[in-house]
């Protein structure tokens, strides 16, 4: 009865803990030069040319990227926020 308990327990924290890492999903995204990171997964507009990273993408030792992080729904473009 407890080894059912405790096996029971084990699989639920497991469901949670997959749960969990798949709403939390973050990545980097990038317009040109300039990066911020979002944990929220748009559909940028095809013209707004953005490259979506994983969270844990580096650029490369000759690659040099600014990063500029901002609130919402949105993109850098041309120096502005750009929202949709």
């Amino acid at each position: 009865m407890k080894q059912t308990k405790i096996l029971a327990g084990a699989a639920m924290s497991a469901g949670m803990l997959a749960a969990s890492m798949v709403s939390a999903s973050a990545a980097i995204v990038c317009q040109g030069r300039v990066c911020w990171h979002t944990h929220e997964a748009y559909d940028y507009p095809p013209s707004a040319r953005i490259v979506v990273h994983e969270d844990n993408w580096r650029w490369g030792p000759r690659e040099r990227f600014v990063f500029r992080e901002h609130e919402g729904r949105g993109y850098w473009h041309g120096g502005r926020w750009t929202t949709w």
